[in-house]
């Protein structure tokens, strides 16, 4: 038992059993796919090691839970940890509490970096939980997204677009060529995942950007996961669009997209996403999040996007915490650029 345990009767201990921590992830109202088991899953694949950490009181209630992403990067360790750190209602009242012992249970060396990202899930405990036991926030312009007020209703939203997108997606609406589906079949979703792939591939090349997304990696998490939603537009038979979205408690958001050349020309994009708009409303979410901007180094999604919403939010900062002041300011000062 560590100091900070004897201290606040808190103990930390890793939760191995995959169904039960996404239970847990899933039952609270901040839980998104950054914090389930999946995504951990997905990063090990990408060479992180990952532990599920619950953060258990004296009666043995859960108050928080992390997954953290280790690094090795030489004799420095890089922890990220995403979604999170994610507290239950009666950790909400213990928020510091319950960071210091996850500190305390991670027992940071001098070099390594400690990376808090709450990818929208962050709550007022945790926020203060970070600040009171020293994270610095590091806000970035690129930490920036759109959203749609989905309890407005959809004749609502439609009004509030811009005039030309509202013309293309009447014209998508027309074209009785071009049709949406939700897919739900798991082996459908893992075709519609390879078409996917092949043209995000094909539209990096096209674009000249690049990303450290892994579709392969992901591909049966993807497809196997209900919470991720995925459509298919297609123009007769050809496949010309693949959405895919996440959907938590309130927020329905907007991951990943890829297309032909023809989804230019036939507005498949307008169709697909005012498809996600619908389906928010249905499940019941407040927000359907744009998933992120990036107005100076993506203009033509930037403006697609603005098309529909002007609401522009924070996706908060990333919060970075070091044993060393210099390794928390070197690392803030690389991420702010």
């Amino acid at each position: 038992m560590t100091k900070t345990e004897r201290e606040t009767g808190l103990r930390v201990s890793a939760l191995v059993d995959v169904p039960t921590w996404d239970e847990t992830v899933w039952s609270q109202p901040r839980g998104t796919i950054f914090s389930a088991a999946g995504w951990g899953t997905y990063k090990a694949r990408r060479g992180a090691a990952i532990e599920r950490l619950a953060v258990v009181d004296e009666d043995g209630d859960i108050l928080g839970l992390a997954q953290a992403q280790t690094r090795c990067r030489g004799p420095a360790r890089q922890i990220y940890i995403q979604g999170g750190p994610l507290l239950t209602d009666k950790g909400e009242r213990q928020g510091e509490a319950v960071v210091r012992a996850l500190l305390a249970h991670l027992a940071l060396g001098s070099l390594d970096l400690l990376v808090a990202d709450f990818n929208r899930a962050e709550s007022p405990g945790a926020v203060l939980g970070l600040l009171a036991a020293g994270f610095r926030p590091v806000a970035t312009a690129g930490r920036h997204t759109l959203e749609v007020d989905l309890t407005r209703g959809l004749d609502a939203i439609l009004a509030g677009t811009d005039p030309r997108w509202r013309q293309r997606l009447r014209k998508a609406q027309r074209n009785a060529d071009l049709t949406v589906r939700f897919l739900d079949d798991p082996a459908e979703r893992l075709d519609a995942f390879d078409a996917f792939a092949a043209m995000y591939a094909a539209l990096k090349i096209r674009k000249g950007f690049s990303n450290d997304f892994d579709p392969a990696a992901y591909r049966d998490l993807a497809a196997n996961d209900p919470r991720h939603v995925m459509l298919e537009v297609r123009e007769g038979e050809e496949r010309c669009l693949v959405r895919i979205a996440h959907l938590s408690r309130d927020r329905f958001t907007d991951f990943f997209t890829a297309s032909t050349e023809r989804a230019k020309t036939n507005a498949a994009a307008h169709l697909a996403v005012w498809s996600f708009i619908r389906r928010g409303v249905e499940e019941g979410c407040r927000v359907f999040d744009f998933g992120g901007i990036d107005p100076a180094g993506n203009r033509g999604v930037f403006d697609f996007k603005r098309g529909l919403t002007r609401d522009v939010a924070s996706s908060g900062p990333l919060w970075l915490f070091g044993r060393h002041r210099l390794v928390t300011a070197a690392a803030g000062a690389v991420l702010a650029r």
